[in-house]
């Protein structure tokens, strides 16, 4: 079954096009005004094995809703890695899309501003922040149209992203009830969060009372994250967060979902497949 699953990923970077992208923002994101040049999309090539996404002004989610016989009204917003200077769109984007569409989930790949590209003016804890904060929004403001459970949102998030998503996990508000933008007065704390081999510097978060229930992955030899998390983990225990771990032996860092890999490492090839259960046994996944 996995095998079938990622050659239907093979493709998964020309999917991308099939699928609509949303601004978060219609007439323009605050801390992007006067910023115009286009993004940059480049497709795997020899300098790197993945689809390439940088110049991001105008943050948005690409849409991905499952097969209506197999929704089960669960979302989650997807945060690509790259280090705050690119986001690697595939491997840790619309493959992971793909995997959420096929157990009835929902999925929203995110472009948020790149904090860390040459000559960037954004910073992570403002720009990129209010990007996956928006993002959480939006797609409750539009749950009825995307067949979505507004009670079932989460974020996941890989590397960079994963920074983000755990950003978005505690820094959270149940909305503005006096903004002008009927977007803004909705909730920004999600559901359930994944935090995948994220580039967050454990020590420096401070766990809110209603942290969410929380994934975590990473490799061993992954030097910073498995490091992170060994600090999170039980930060998150005392706080009293329902929390599930998983540190692979083996696995580096950066390896998503990547249907080329060679790798025959746990980690490469059905880390995805712990986080399905685990969204199982939260409960998201009931029709």
């Amino acid at each position: 079954m996995r095998t079938i699953f990622l050659l239907c990923l093979s493709v998964g970077a020309l999917v991308a096009a099939d699928h609509t992208e949303v601004s978060l923002w219609g007439s323009g994101a605050p801390g992007s005004e006067g910023k115009t040049s286009k993004e940059v999309v480049e497709a795997p090539n020899q300098a790197h094995g993945y689809l390439k996404v940088t110049g991001v002004n105008n943050p948005s989610v690409t849409v991905y809703l499952p097969a209506a016989d197999k929704a089960t009204g669960a979302a989650m917003i997807v945060a690509p890695g790259g280090g705050h200077q690119f986001l690697n769109f595939d491997q840790e984007g619309t493959y992971v899309a793909e995997y959420l569409n096929s157990i009835g989930v929902a999925a929203f790949v995110l472009k948020y501003r790149l904090a860390k590209e040459t000559g960037s003016t954004y910073k992570i804890e403002e720009h990129a922040l209010a990007d996956a904060q928006r993002a959480i929004r939006l797609v409750r403001s539009r749950a009825a149209e995307w067949g979505v459970n507004a009670g079932r949102v989460g974020i996941m998030g890989f590397s960079a992203g994963g920074e983000v998503a755990a950003l978005a996990s505690t820094r959270f508000d149940a909305g503005k009830s006096d903004a002008a933008d009927a977007i803004e007065r909705l909730s920004s704390r999600p559901d359930f969060d994944a935090l995948i081999y994220p580039g967050i510097r454990a020590e420096t978060y401070t766990i809110p009372a209603e942290m969410p229930v929380t994934f975590l992955l990473c490799a061993d030899n992954d030097k910073g994250p498995s490091t992170a998390l060994s600090v999170l983990y039980p930060k998150l225990k005392a706080a009293g967060v329902q929390t599930e771990v998983h540190v692979y032996a083996t696995g580096g860092h950066g390896f998503g979902i990547n249907p080329n890999t060679r790798s025959q490492s746990p980690a490469a090839t059905s880390w995805w497949l712990r986080m399905g259960e685990w969204m199982g046994q939260i409960g998201v996944l009931k029709k």
